[in-house]
């Protein structure tokens, strides 16, 4: 976010002791005070936030992990990023902060903020490529290792020229995603991210009766429940799997929007933990049967996976049903994740967190969506793998966002309420950020050339 909030409630009472330094800052305070949302909107809104594309990558990363430590890297990141989600509420609370962005500022100054504007927009970038990566996946089809996964379409109609990723993907993005991405607030998403939520459970539900047929039939091998390590380049794949989950879980550039929406701010930790349960549970159930039902044969995207026949009655229809509600939960989730990705923009631009609802520059808004949606299409087109788009946000920015920058906080503790507890773990989250992302990034730019 930018760093001065658009959506605020009552100025905190401490905050005003602190004047001297708002006064310094070159943004223009705003505040809402129609903050109406209720708590089950503030769950939908971060789960949706959450449950993305990553989740189709989620058994992909248990084929490299074996199940048993797919599970627990799932359980401990979920911990995590309920860790670092806190850090910046509890430090937002005695700052009186609005936003991620204006956390930055008072702990870093003024380039604090940049780098985390800088970092939102190279990580949502990434993901609004992945989202429309899993949508052309869908439509139109992909190949992985040679191998060719045919698209809704093509199943239906044959290949033809407008049944092809670009076409495809320039109808969609001109008819459907550049309407949706048009809002200028957050909380007219509401009811969208709810029914995005539930395609995205409907969808698990789907590939859990598969599965549990197949089970059932006994025509489903033993999956591996450890990694197969056989030399140091297996080793180093480890380590690919850990950005696949960091994208998965990250929703930190949202969480302070929904807070300042909430009726009762309070309730805010209440909302992190439902939300980080039910996409724990969500994420468990996808990884799990997702490689239980393709085993080895799991692509990158698992989506990939329902072209052919399943071995269960009425396949075709519920390869179908699985892609097509699934890619209507990516089309519902990308405005969330595009607002983010915007605003940042938009601060970083003009220096300014003027709501989009009271910026009377039309034309400086127009240009930036079109030209931002320009980007994130022709990034789309030409990145082959949602595996290689997903490694390389979750390695750099998202780790920033989701571990860096909030452990980073804990250790400057320029207000002074730090516990040894919180140093051990913040540089904990460090640690293992910088070695993991490391490894990940040398492992993905092996394997590209």
């Amino acid at each position: 976010m930018a760093g001065i909030d658009i959506e605020s409630q009552q100025i905190n009472p401490q905050r005003s002791e602190r004047v001297p330094l708002l006064q310094d800052h070159p943004l223009i305070i705003t505040k809402d005070d129609t903050n109406t949302a209720s708590y089950l909107s503030g769950v939908f809104n971060l789960s949706c936030t959450i449950v993305g594309a990553g989740i189709m990558s989620l058994p992909a990363a248990m084929k490299v992990l074996g199940v048993i430590p797919g599970v627990l890297l799932i359980f401990i990141s979920g911990f995590l990023t309920k860790y670092s989600v806190e850090i910046l509420l509890r430090y937002s609370e005695k700052e009186g902060s609005y936003t991620y962005g204006q956390l930055m500022y008072d702990a870093f100054g003024r380039i604090g903020e940049i780098l985390f504007q800088i970092s939102v927009i190279i990580n949502n970038t990434g993901i609004t490529i992945i989202y429309l990566i899993i949508i052309a996946d869908v439509i139109s089809g992909s190949t992985t290792s040679g191998i060719h996964h045919s698209g809704v379409l093509e199943e239906w109609f044959g290949e033809q020229w407008w049944t092809g990723r670009a076409f495809v993907l320039i109808f969609l993005t001109a008819f459907v995603l550049v309407p949706t991405a048009w809002i200028k607030r957050m909380e007219a998403l509401q009811y969208t991210s709810a029914i995005a939520v539930g395609l995205a459970v409907f969808f698990i539900l789907i590939v859990m009766e598969i599965t549990c047929y197949k089970l059932a039939m006994g025509t489903i091998k033993q999956p591996a429940l450890f990694p197969r390590i056989d030399d140091y380049a297996s080793f180093g794949n480890l380590f690919t799997a850990v950005p696949v989950l960091v994208c998965a879980y990250l929703c930190h550039y949202n969480v302070h929007t929904i807070r300042n929406e909430l009726q009762d701010p309070s309730q805010m930790p209440g909302v992190v933990k439902s939300s980080l349960s039910v996409c724990s549970t969500i994420y468990i159930m996808t990884g799990l049967f997702g490689f239980l039902l393709f085993g080895d044969s799991t692509a990158s995207d698992v989506l990939s996976n329902f072209d052919s026949d399943l071995g269960v009655p009425y396949s075709s229809v519920l390869n179908s049903m699985v892609r097509l509600s699934y890619a209507a939960h990516i089309v519902l989730v990308f405005p969330v994740v595009f607002y983010a990705l915007r605003l940042n923009f938009y601060g970083l631009v003009y220096n300014s967190a003027i709501p989009l609802t009271s910026d009377n520059r039309r034309s400086a808004f127009a240009i930036i969506t079109l030209s931002l949606i320009l980007v994130i299409l022709l990034g789309a087109i030409f990145i082959p793998s949602i595996w290689v788009a997903f490694q390389f946000t979750g390695a750099t920015a998202g780790a920033l966002i989701l571990f860096i920058f909030p452990a980073s906080i804990v250790l400057r503790d320029h207000i002074g309420i730090s516990t040894r507890r919180d140093k051990i773990l913040s540089w904990g989250l460090i640690i293992l950020a910088v070695l993991s992302d490391l490894v990940a990034i040398y492992s993905n730019a092996v394997s590209l050339f």
